[in-house]
């Protein structure tokens, strides 16, 4: 492939790079973690008559309403107060943050039931979903962060857009204190009395303990319960590395020493200063310096970001240091924008782990998906996946009347088809449109995406015409066609992922150009349409990609994989 010549070239490598600076250096960030905030709960101070900002809108700065930028308290009912606000003004706004540093806690932020594609589905344990930054029912607003510093508390989600248009939210960084994602950095490594050792460093905001050939570990304390956010021990059930010196991301050992820094583990030694020395047997591959263990549970409780029955949303000029949960998704939603966006960990925070999960995924948009000169690093999943989602067939209820499935555990309760969208029968088999199979839904009884007043992965739809005769259920799949997005990609840049940089399953036009992708572990650009396993359509008919550059690559760059529900592929 020929270089590139995006404007996403030419970046540096970040937070891995300044964290393999301070190693080699022996530069060591040490002391305790910080002290929770002071519980408060700011007045709701009513505001100003709005003034004049740009052009008709208004601004509502949330410190008018009890936010505290000096970081000092959590501002979280304060900006909710001033969401509230901006929203009875009924008009254009703008919700400002001053330029300061803002704590944000989960405890008492807005809170919503919602049911988002692939976090854990129908799973009533994770049903409810907190916000720290909710616009809801809104048109035309701007969030603007003015620069600010969101520090992030507990398991929440950033922001949302649900049901609004028009939205922006910019110019912001969010960190997160102790994010439920550990990453362990090794230090220093050796033997001694014929032991292999490893000295591990534990980022600051966590609190650990060590149990015998284990460790305790917790999230920061809840300044409203008193209870820690979290607690987990050992590796937490799913690890994988990086190696900061070339920037190789795995799910996998490459050179016989596990992902688990536990697994042979003798002894374990609290040094002080956020540092363990973990003791093995003599005949346990010993990781170099500079390899981070990055460890985290398995389930997707929240999204990170979330965009719901939402047109023309933008996101621009933000950094994410974490991404909790399932990165940013955007649901049922239509126009995204994407631009300046940086997904990195802190360089100075001995975290390289940008997310637990997807960095963006779009399921079932329209529109179109526009992502540009943005920086996707050291997620633990694809940074680009863009798809809708197949429901599988169950039954035949009528001659235009059938119900179908979410077939996927992670993907249930919201709805699939609203009145007036295009539908489309695929074969599973084949993973062709079955003939006379595409028509207008008249109705839906089906989850709402927002209660359990319907069963959360079944759905009945009538059409407006009569069903293809023959067809069968477990052999056929269902895909909304109107929610299929265009999409361009451009001047990007990927680095160190263990697995794709961009997925992409949609009818529409797609363009994946100008960009850069250094050490993914699978293919940079993935194709498919999935009606075995993740459900994920649909058919790529218009595809380009031109002026990309692929370097260190561990598998081919550019991969075609449709995955049928039959024995073999089509």
């Amino acid at each position: 492939m020929r270089p590139s010549t995006s404007r996403g070239v030419g970046r540096a490598r970040g937070a891995a790079s300044a964290l393999l600076a301070s190693l080699l250096a022996l530069v060591l960030v040490t002391g305790p973690a910080a002290a929770s905030p002071a519980v408060a709960s700011p007045a709701v101070v009513p505001a100003a008559t709005p003034a004049a900002g740009d052009g008709a809108r208004a601004v509502v700065d949330v410190t008018d309403f009890g936010a505290d930028p000096s970081g000092a308290l959590d501002s979280t009912p304060a900006v909710a107060a001033a969401l509230d606000h901006a929203k009875d003004l009924g008009g254009p706004t703008r919700v400002v943050f001053p330029t300061g540093t803002y704590q944000l806690y989960p405890d008492r932020a807005p809170v919503r039931e919602l049911y988002v594609s692939n976090t854990v589905g129908a799973d009533q344990r994770y049903k409810d979903k907190r916000i720290a930054i909710l616009v809801e029912d809104m048109d035309d607003v701007v969030v603007d962060g003015e620069g600010s510093r969101l520090v992030m508390h507990g398991e929440q989600t950033i922001f949302a857009s649900i049901r609004s248009r028009d939205v922006v939210f910019e110019d912001f960084t969010a960190e997160w204190v102790a994010p439920r994602t550990l990453d362990l950095t090794v230090v220093a490594a050796g033997t001694t009395n014929g032991q292999t050792y490893r000295d591990l460093r534990v980022p600051d905001g966590y609190v650990y303990a060590v149990d015998g050939t284990t460790v305790r570990w917790s999230g920061e304390t809840s300044p409203y319960t008193g209870v820690p956010y979290w607690t987990d021990q050992g590796a937490f059930g799913y690890q994988q590395v990086v190696d900061l010196a070339t920037g190789r991301s795995s799910r996998g050992s490459w050179d016989g020493a596990s992902t688990n820094p536990f697994a042979g583990v003798s002894a374990i030694t609290d040094l002080g200063d956020g540092r363990l020395r973990f003791v093995y047997a003599a005949s346990a591959a010993s990781a170099p310096v500079g390899r981070v263990f990055q460890m985290r549970r398995t389930h997707r409780d929240t999204p990170a970001g979330f965009v719901w029955e939402s047109e023309r949303t933008t996101v621009r000029d933000a950094t994410f240091g974490h991404l909790h949960g399932f990165g940013v998704v955007a649901q049922l939603t239509e126009d995204l924008t994407i631009d300046r966006v940086r997904f990195r960990a802190a360089a100075d925070s001995w975290r390289t782990s940008a997310a637990s999960a997807d960095l963006v995924q779009v399921s079932g948009g329209r529109g179109t998906v526009t992502i540009t000169d943005s920086d996707f690093g050291f997620a633990h999943d694809d940074p680009i996946n863009v798809h809708g989602t197949y429901v599988e067939l169950v039954s035949v209820d009528g001659p235009r009347t059938a119900t179908f499935a979410y077939r996927h555990g992670e993907t249930a309760g919201f709805p699939q088809f609203y009145a007036g969208d295009e539908l489309a029968l695929v074969d599973k088999a084949t993973m062709t449109d079955v003939q006379g199979g595409t028509a207008t839904v008249v109705t839906v009884d089906g989850p709402t995406g927002t209660d359990t007043s319907h069963d959360l992965t079944r759905m009945t739809v009538t059409l407006d015409r009569d069903l293809p005769a023959g067809i069968a259920p477990g052999a056929v799949v269902a895909e909304n066609v109107t929610y299929t997005p265009a999409v361009e990609i451009r001047g990007n840049h990927f680095e160190s992922v263990p697995t794709r940089g961009i997925l992409v399953t949609t009818r529409k036009p797609v363009l994946v150009e100008d960009n850069t992708f250094d050490q993914m572990g699978m293919a940079s650009i993935y194709v498919s349409a999935d009606a075995r396993s993740w459900y994920e359509s649909s058919v790529v008919r218009d595809l380009t990609i031109r002026g990309n550059t692929f370097t260190r690559a561990q598998s081919p760059v550019i991969w075609f994989d449709p995955t049928s529900g039959a024995a073999t592929r089509p």
